[in-house]
Order: structure tokens, then C-alpha cells, then sequence
């Protein structure tokens, strides 16, 4: 098989050669040590071709629009947010923390109560064709290479809150829906045009998500998800079915998402990440819902990956492949992105028994 035809397959919930696995998500990268790391012990070759890694993904173009159009929202910041080139394309400072990976989110809009300011931001340009020049050409050089190839068509729930302040949209939801709305629905339209425009390019999964919860449950009531969020995930996987019905739409939230997961399936996600072993039950979740969902993940990246031995890896691994890759339906992964502890041998043992077991 090649990696292709073996993601496809688990996806459709039949049995592979091998489970397909990879690293998390080529597309999110590696904290900064594991960078470093990979690439000492892979070199010449890439992480992904070291491993044999199933999925590789695509993006879209990089943005022509100037920074320079957020330093009014940022005031007596604006030239020490501009100046580093941490301000993404949302307007968004992510200013370094000095630990590892980590970053201060610094939100333009938070603490602005005027909804007519509000609406006067300057929004991305992901609406415009040339951000996807030259995907479908891409899509189709990676799958004559034989791989399954992933995009990441923006949060939602996220992205709103990275603007306007996690406190200030927590606090819409509950006093000022109004605004609340006005972010999700700008932000759940630039996802469904880049889901909509990757899915005819031929991508063969589309990434979605929102961390909507926290290791002890959601992070808002069911209530609230379903009146602010879930019509906009729905419109997103109509638009990726409707451009192309053969893609499979991914949702990731970290923590224990499951009071939500009969609803992701109701509008038609097709793949849940990570399925937190640290909060959720792999086992228990694929026996409930594996005959409707797929899962991407599932290996502990707070306990085994980072602090077990290479066998506790391994029996991580092979316990997984058991229970939640029986007849297809899974892509092994660590559940996030590899912590800067994880050792070397571990990556090694990861792969080494997910290619030594037929699930």
C-alpha cells in the first residue's frame, strides 16, 4: 500500500497493512528542541521521510497584506509589535514567552466594549484567489509521491478569541451575543472558503477545530456550542462535501470533548483528534462511536512520550492499535505536538512498534 491508499483505507474503517501514523501534524510543527532534535538524528533526510510518515499537508499562499494596518489597534505598543514580526496576519502579537514554544497571545480588540470600533478592523485577505495559487498542482505532485495530504482551514472558537481577548469573548457570549456572533461568523466564513478551496484542490483531509474543553469537560455549556458554534462547523463540512464529497473533515479540541462528539458526528465530521488519553478513554470512545468516527492521536504526550521508557511506548502503542485500530478507523499519533522532554528513543520506539504491528 502506499501511504495514501493506507490512510484512505483506515478512514473507510477497513483493515490496513499497518495503522498509519505520523508525528501529530506536519502542518503545526515541532517545539523548538524537537526541531532541533529531528533534525541532528534525520538529517539529510527530513523528519517525515526519516519515519515514513503517512500524511504531509499543504497551505495556502503566504499574505501580501501589510502588518502595518494593525499598529492603530495596538496604540502605544504598535512599534514593539510590529518590529519583532510576531504580529500574524489576523493581527495577532504573538509575543515570544521565553520558554520553549510557549507565546503571550496579545489581542488586539481586548477591553474595546464599542461594537461600531469593533467592525472597523481589518480582517485577512483569505477570501482572495491568489492566496490559493498553485494548490491544486501541489496536491497532486504529493499524491504521484504517494501520500495522503492534510490541510488546516482555520479555527473558529480560536481564532475569534485570539483577536478580541479570551476574557471579552467569554464575556459576549454571555452579555453582548451580538458580538460574539459578528467574530464567529467573519472568522467560521474565511474557514469554509479555504476548506471549500483545499477540498477541490483534491486535499484528502481538512482540518478543523476549536480547544472548546478542558481536561475536566467543555469549556462552555452544551447550550452555548450548539447556539454559537456548531451551525457554523455544519456550514464548514457542507461547503468541504459540497466542493468535494470524497474529502473527510478532522476536528480537533483538546481535553474531554466527548458531551460534544454525537453532535461533531450529526454534522458530518469524519475525524476526531487527539482523543486526550489523559481525559478521554481511546477504548471506550472507539467501542462507542468507531462505527461513525475515525480518530487522529491518542498517544499521551503529558505522560508517555515525554516521561515513559521506550517499552511503555511500545505498549502504549500496541494498546491502541488493539483497541482503536482493530479494523481500521485510526491514525496513530501522538495526541499534541511532542513536549521539548520526549527523548529521541521514544520518537524511535513510537514508530518502531507501530510498524511491527497489523492492526
Amino acid at each position: 500500500m502506499t501511504s495514501r491508499e493506507r490512510v484512505l483505507t483506515a478512514l473507510a474503517h477497513r483493515p490496513t497493512d499497518r495503522v498509519p501514523r505520523l508525528l501529530y501534524e506536519e502542518a503545526i510543527g515541532y517545539t523548538p528542541p524537537i526541531e532541533r532534535m529531528l533534525c541532528e538524528h534525520c538529517a539529510p533526510k527530513s523528519p517525515r521521510d526519516y519515519f515514513g510518515m503517512d500524511i504531509t499537508s499543504v497551505t495556502f499562499q503566504p499574505t501580501t497584506a501589510p502588518r502595518a494596518r494593525f499598529a492603530e489597534w495596538f496604540g502605544s505598543q504598535a512599534e514593539a509589535a510590529l518590529a519583532g514580526g510576531q504580529v500574524d496576519e489576523w493581527g495577532v502579537w504573538w509575543r515570544g514567552g521565553g520558554f520553549y514554544h510557549f507565546a503571550h497571545v496579545e489581542s488586539p480588540l481586548r477591553g474595546m466594549q464599542d461594537f461600531g470600533r469593533l467592525k472597523e478592523y481589518p480582517w485577512p485577505d483569505l477570501d482572495q484567489p491568489y492566496r490559493y495559487a498553485g494548490l491544486r498542482e501541489c496536491v497532486e505532485t504529493l499524491h504521484r509521491q504517494g501520500f495522503a495530504v492534510a490541510a488546516f482551514a482555520g479555527s473558529v472558537f480560536e481564532q475569534s478569541w485570539f483577536i478580541r481577548g479570551l476574557e471579552d469573548l467569554m464575556m459576549d457570549l454571555a452579555a453582548a451575543p451580538e458580538v460574539a456572533h459578528y467574530f464567529f461568523e467573519r472568522t467560521a466564513a474565511f474557514q469554509q472558503r479555504a476548506a471549500a478551496e483545499f477540498a477541490r484542490a483534491g486535499v484528502d483531509i481538512i482540518i478543523t477545530g476549536d480547544d472548546i474543553a478542558g481536561q475536566n469537560g467543555l469549556l462552555m455549556s452544551l447550550e452555548t456550542w450548539r447556539e454559537f458554534l456548531k451551525p457554523r462547523l455544519a456550514a464548514t463540512v457542507q461547503a468541504v462535501k459540497t466542493a468535494n464529497p470524497a474529502t473527510k473533515v478532522f476536528y480537533h479540541s483538546d481535553g474531554n470533548v466527548e458531551p460534544a462528539v454525537p453532535e461533531l458526528i450529526e454534522v458530518g465530521i469524519d475525524i476526531l483528534n487527539p482523543v486526550q488519553p489523559e481525559c478521554m478513554d481511546p477504548a471506550a470512545i472507539k467501542q462507542r462511536y468507531g462505527d461513525r468516527l475515525s480518530f487522529w492521536g491518542t498517544v499521551s504526550v503529558q505522560r508517555t512520550m515525554p516521561f515513559g521508557t521506550p517499552e511503555e511506548v511500545r505498549a502504549e502503542v500496541r494498546a491502541r492499535i488493539r483497541d482503536v485500530g482493530c479494523g481500521g478507523g485510526l491514525i496513530l499519533a501522538p495526541a499534541h505536538v511532542l513536549g521539548p522532554e520526549t527523548p529521541w528513543e521514544n520518537v524511535v520506539a513510537f514508530f518502531e512498534a507501530a510498524d511491527s504491528i497489523h492492526p
